[in-house]
């Protein structure tokens, strides 16, 4: 005769229920606190995508619209620099009228009905101080006696005045500071300004300014009383 022992196997049974039995509710209360939660979630999330869509649709006009801003202000950008060479060309070409209708008046003064004809003649000398102690000279020459012919020479000028308390003479190499200074030459038919820098020594208060020019119809020497201007052309 054998003897065994048998095991009560309900205890497992009743465990292995109980267990299913939580993970059941566990699910059951995921479930329900997730239809609580959102119980339109499928709707949002058809929204959601939704949004999303139309976002990147706005997204893609947002770069058309900054690519033709770009392309806008790139055309502005080159239409102002056309506008204003066109204004810098519009002013220097009313300045050149100027100086045309300028140099008209004063040749209708030079060979006007009533003025007399003259050969080659210093109409004016002027002379304008400069930043560095230089003088600014211009010089007007004029002809209207050979009316087409042309005038070519060489000009030459000194400075007659007081230097110390005595009388001096200051000639063109000194004005230049510099020896053999070589003369200004001028070619014109009927008037041409002539200008250039020179400087005055130390002391030295100018009354009288004689000129020399020598052209191909000889030598003509003329002394004009000293006038200064400032910078703006006034006496």
């Amino acid at each position: 005769m054998v003897v065994q022992q048998r095991q009560d196997r309900r205890p497992l049974v009743w465990t292995a229920a109980v267990a299913a039995l939580w993970a059941a509710s566990l699910g059951a209360i995921w479930a329900w606190a997730t239809w609580r939660a959102a119980p339109q979630l499928p709707q949002l999330s058809d929204e959601l995508d939704s949004v999303r869509g139309e976002l990147r649709q706005w997204h893609r006009q947002a770069e058309s619209l900054k690519q033709r801003e770009a392309t806008l202000e790139r055309s502005d950008q080159i239409s102002r620099n056309a506008n204003l060479q066109m204004q810098n060309a519009l002013a220097a070409r009313e300045q050149e009228i100027a100086s045309l209708r300028a140099n008209v008046a004063f040749y209708e003064r030079l060979v006007g009905a009533t003025s007399q004809p003259k050969g080659l003649n210093v109409y004016s000398a002027a002379f304008t101080p400069e930043t560095g102690g230089t003088w600014r000279y211009q010089m007007v020459l004029t002809q209207s006696l050979n009316r087409g012919a042309v005038s070519n020479g060489k000009l030459q000028f000194v400075l007659e005045g007081v230097r110390h308390g005595k009388l001096a003479t200051i000639g063109w190499d000194e004005l230049h500071q510099r020896a053999a200074a070589p003369p200004q030459n001028y070619s014109f038919r009927y008037f041409q300004q002539v200008d250039g820098s020179v400087m005055l020594p130390a002391g030295f208060t100018p009354q009288r300014v004689r000129v020399s020019l020598h052209g191909d119809s000889g030598t003509v020497e003329q002394t004009l009383g000293w006038k200064r201007t400032n910078v703006t052309g006034e006496t």
